[in-house]
C-alpha cells in the first residue's frame, strides 16, 4: 500500500496532498493558481501517480507561498508512501520533447536531498504565473522528497512549452524510478542496506 496522506498548515497556507503510487495517474489538483493545477495534472499523468492536492494560499499577495508549500506536502508525502524503499528501480531518467522544447531529468531517490537546475525562461511570466516559481516548486519536492534531481532545458523558446516539459520529464523519470523491479522486489537498491 504505497499511499500517502499529508496535511500542512501555516499562517500562508493550508495543503492537503493525498497520493498512490500505484495509480493510474487520476489528478484532482485545486491550488488555486491554475497554471500550477495544469503541471500538477502533468506530473500525476505521466508519473502514474494518482493525486489529489488541496491548496489554499495568501494568492491576494501572490502564488509563492501555495506554489513552495505544495512542494514541500507532496515531497513529504512522496517519501512517506516509499516507506522504505524496498523493490523500487530507484534510478529514472527522460528526456522529454515538447514542439521545440526538450527537457532533460535524471533523478535517484536516494534519501539524499539535492536539485542541480539548469532550466532558463525567456519570459517572467506564462499568463500571471511567474516562471521563477517551477524552481521553487522542484527545490521543495526534491529538499523534502530526499530526491537527487538533475533537470537541464536542452532547447526551448516558449516557456509554457518548457515548464511542460519540465514536469513531465520528472514524471517519466519518477515513474521508472517508483516502480517495482521484479527482479529485485524484495530488496532495499542500496549496497549499505537502507536509502
Amino acid at each position: 500500500m504505497r499511499k500517502a496522506r499529508i496535511s500542512r498548515k501555516t499562517a500562508e497556507t493550508e495543503i492537503s496532498v493525498e497520493i498512490d503510487l500505484d495509480g493510474s495517474g487520476a489528478y484532482d489538483n485545486q491550488t488555486g493558481v491554475g497554471f500550477f493545477d495544469h503541471m500538477l495534472d502533468q506530473l500525476a499523468r505521466h508519473a502514474l501517480i494518482d493525486m489529489k492536492v488541496r491548496a489554499a494560499g495568501d494568492l491576494h499577495i501572490d502564488d509563492h507561498h501555495t506554489v513552495e508549500d505544495t512542494g514541500i506536502a507532496l515531497g513529504q508525502a512522496l517519501r512517506e508512501a516509499m516507506g522504505d524503499k524496498r523493490g523500487i528501480r530507484r534510478y529514472g531518467e527522460c528526456h522529454l520533447p515538447m514542439d521545440e522544447a526538450q527537457v532533460r531529468c535524471a533523478l535517484d531517490l536516494s534519501g539524499r536531498a539535492f536539485l542541480v537546475w539548469n532550466v532558463e525562461f525567456p519570459t517572467p511570466k506564462i499568463g500571471t504565473f511567474d516562471t521563477e516559481l517551477v524552481r521553487e516548486f522542484f527545490t521543495a519536492l526534491a529538499g523534502n522528497g530526499g530526491i537527487t534531481l538533475h533537470v537541464d532545458r536542452l532547447h526551448g523558446f516558449n516557456s509554457h512549452h518548457i515548464a511542460e516539459a519540465a514536469f513531465k520529464a520528472v514524471a517519466r523519470a519518477l515513474r521508472d524510478a517508483l516502480e517495482v523491479d521484479p527482479r529485485k522486489a524484495d530488496a532495499i537498491p542500496s549496497t549499505k542496506g537502507a536509502l
